[in-house]
């Protein structure tokens, strides 16, 4: 029979991945499910990590912001992050000057997701997590993965002086959606989902290969932005694949991911250890960008988190985590800020 599933020697771990205005569904699920707690949803997990939009949830979770606050920032600066909050005239104008981007490889500018999460965010450091917390981002010049962590192993020195917002945006810059970014430190980055988009590899290797957790002691709520599945072309060749690739490229990072953190913890065989929150929905039902599907999306993950609640409850949310212990800390002063 299967230990006492609050007992200490088991760690918590959430993981978010990637998918733009679709973090909707992550957020609302996590706000839903946060109703029927005592705490914020953040302070039941051990660790946390995000990628790309999941690492703007993942950074408000472990800085203390409720799943609900964030969710309200979807829902709020979504449209303004997409240009698509003004009038018919000013719309025009923005898609011409999108167009244009587009030729030039980007979308969007990144400005006005910047100054959304000044205002969630603002400037608090990533040593002002309350929580262990990862988040994949990619240097493109030397094609080199970049991990934004916080002080949870002696070695980790110097991330978690930087802003949190670095790391929200550095994660989130979308190739062809949004322009790199340019960190405080000046070092380009992009989103993290160029390797990590469904992120539950990376943590379930953190928290076996760095934190020395068991593997047999991990439960690992992931969950996804929602998933379309193409049927492959009948179109035979180069001509039939090249639309898919995007899509196959990212179904097949996320199946080795998951893969891989079922053997860690064991979920393969003898337990089960990861719990997997996604649907699958039509083919472009909701795209990276489009916001007016915003109420939808919502509507979906609130039926899914009153169906999993119960069971979530048992293996998740019995007692908050121990305390975070960061093995370096911020100077007094800023601390207290």
């Amino acid at each position: 029979m299967e230990a006492n599933i609050d007992a200490p020697e088991f760690r918590k771990i959430l993981t978010l991945d990637g998918g733009g205005i679709r973090g909707v569904f992550p957020a609302a699920f996590l706000a839903k499910l946060e109703e029927h707690l005592d705490e914020p949803i953040g302070r039941y997990f051990d660790l946390i990590v995000g990628t790309s939009t999941g690492a703007i949830i993942a950074a408000g979770l472990s800085l203390g912001l409720t799943a609900g606050e964030i969710l309200r920032f979807y829902e709020e600066k979504g449209p303004a992050i997409f240009d698509q909050h003004r009038g018919p005239i000013a719309n025009w104008i923005t898609r011409q000057a999108r167009s244009a981007r587009h030729w030039m490889g980007t979308k969007y500018s990144n400005t006005s997701l910047r100054e959304a999460l000044d205002e969630v965010i603002g400037g608090r450091l990533i040593g002002e997590s309350q929580t262990r917390l990862v988040i994949p981002a990619w240097h493109p010049i030397l094609e080199r993965v970049y991990l934004y962590k916080t002080a949870h192993h002696p070695r980790f020195e110097t991330d978690y002086l930087q802003p949190a917002v670095d790391a929200a945006m550095a994660s989130a810059a979308a190739p062809t959606f949004l322009d790199p970014y340019l960190t405080k430190e000046e070092i380009e980055l992009v989103d993290g989902g160029v390797w990590a988009n469904n992120p539950i590899g990376v943590a379930a290797v953190e928290a076996v290969g760095v934190l020395q957790w068991p593997g047999n002691g991990l439960k690992i709520l992931s969950i996804g932005t929602t998933n379309d599945v193409k049927a492959p072309s009948r179109i035979g060749g180069k001509l039939g694949a090249a639309p898919n690739l995007a899509r196959l490229f990212m179904a097949g990072q996320s199946h080795s991911a998951l893969g891989a953190a079922k053997i860690i913890t064991g979920d393969v065989h003898d337990r089960k250890a990861i719990w997997r929150i996604d649907q699958t929905v039509p083919l472009d039902r909701y795209t990276l960008d489009d916001v007016s599907r915003i109420a939808e999306m919502k509507n979906r993950a609130v039926v899914e988190a009153r169906e999993q609640l119960p069971d979530l409850r048992r293996h998740f949310f019995g007692e908050v985590a121990p305390a975070f212990e960061p093995f370096h800390r911020l100077p007094a002063v800023k601390a207290a800020a």
